[in-house]
């Protein structure tokens, strides 16, 4: 069982796999990390545009807020299709290729 798991993690397609898994991880992180503190630096350095009414009981910062939580949500969704379409599907076939 140890040759088996030593054959999988020196091979390079399982190498391949884990520098893509982190480019993913690293890009969704940079993207939430954008979107969170955007609207935290939108918050401490103009709030009369967050103040501004959109409709009779809601504000922009508001709506922005609610936004920005619904991208941190489109992001995790993201990755999950990602690591379901092609990441797993990726494992699966380097376990089979070294059994």
């Amino acid at each position: 069982m140890a040759k088996r798991a030593h054959d999988i993690v020196h091979s390079d397609r399982f190498k391949a796999l884990v520098r893509k898994r982190w480019s993913v991880s690293i890009v969704l992180t940079i993207l939430l990390f954008l979107l969170y503190y955007g609207y935290i630096l939108l918050i401490a350095y103009d709030k009369p545009l967050l103040a501004v009414r959109v409709g009779q009981y809601t504000t922009l910062g508001i709506v922005l807020g609610m936004l920005t939580i619904v991208g941190s949500w489109l992001l995790t969704v993201a990755y999950v299709v990602w690591a379901n379409t092609r990441y797993d599907r990726e494992v699966d076939a380097i376990k089979r290729e070294l059994v």
